[in-house]
């Protein structure tokens, strides 16, 4: 079964869109909707379980599916992480130790059961459910490493996804030019790509007086979603384009 996309340049600007827009519509439901942190997470981790329902039950990948799980991931990491730094009052670097080492015993048992943590090799349930859990713990520690670099680092929400940004361009470099495991180097930018989203999400936004852009969560996030439906829909079409040429070119071989 193959359920998840290929790594390509398309799923990185994808992951981008999708954990930015994560943030925002996180943002949208516990703060500018006031509904609050727990509620909010209880709601999306509901919305998680049940879209994650969905891409088990698959058999083949589904752009529309799959994206929505990822961004399901991470509106619920959003105000999973912001429940345990601000309500629980554990602080962004608390909390984001305490997410590093819950991804880490996660990549950890994966790797016991499944003797690898490629996911170009996520064929059995038990894989995909591994998969899904880190990717869950990964977002949602992105948040709290996201927020620590624009409140408390100093380096504002501009500065913070300068920071990721240059560190997720040395990742490209070392793909390119090193032979350091591609194993690893997925699952670190998989990693930063959330925090870049995060303070991306904050600079779009946080008012100019915070030094943001101040296009609000609910302009911020319509303009996001915008975006994510029609690189799914292009996907979508890729996808069933691929599909029709390998059917098409397999009956053209029969006898």
């Amino acid at each position: 079964m193959k359920k998840i996309p290929e790594v390509t340049l398309l799923f990185w600007v994808m992951k981008i869109c999708a954990t930015t827009l994560g943030e925002t519509a996180g943002d949208q439901l516990a703060q500018t909707m006031k509904v609050g942190y727990a509620v909010s997470s209880l709601i999306l981790i509901g919305f998680f379980i049940v879209v994650l329902i969905g891409q088990l039950a698959a058999k083949r990948y589904i752009p529309a599916l799959y994206w929505a799980v990822i961004l399901a991931t991470s509106t619920a990491g959003t105000t999973m992480s912001d429940y345990m730094d601000r309500t629980l009052g554990l602080g962004y670097a608390t909390g984001s130790a305490i997410l590093i080492a819950i991804l880490l015993a996660v990549l950890g048992l994966w790797w016991v059961s499944e003797k690898s943590l490629s996911v170009t090799e996520v064929q059995s349930r038990k894989a995909e459910l591994f998969y899904w859990t880190a990717i869950l713990f990964s977002n949602t520690l992105g948040t709290a490493l996201g927020d620590y670099l624009a409140d408390d680092s100093g380096l504002g929400f501009g500065g913070g996804a300068l920071l990721i940004g240059s560190l997720l361009a040395v990742v490209v470099l070392a793909y390119y030019f090193t032979s350091i495991s591609r194993v690893l180097l997925f699952w670190v930018a998989f990693v930063l790509t959330r925090p870049f989203g995060a303070t991306f999400g904050d600079l779009l936004t946080k008012s100019p007086e915070k030094h943001g852009l101040g296009f609000g969560t609910s302009g911020s996030s319509l303009i996001l979603l915008g975006i994510l439906v029609a690189l799914v829909v292009y996907d979508t079409v890729k996808q069933r384009s691929a599909g029709w040429l390998e059917s098409n070119s397999g009956a053209g071989s029969r006898p």
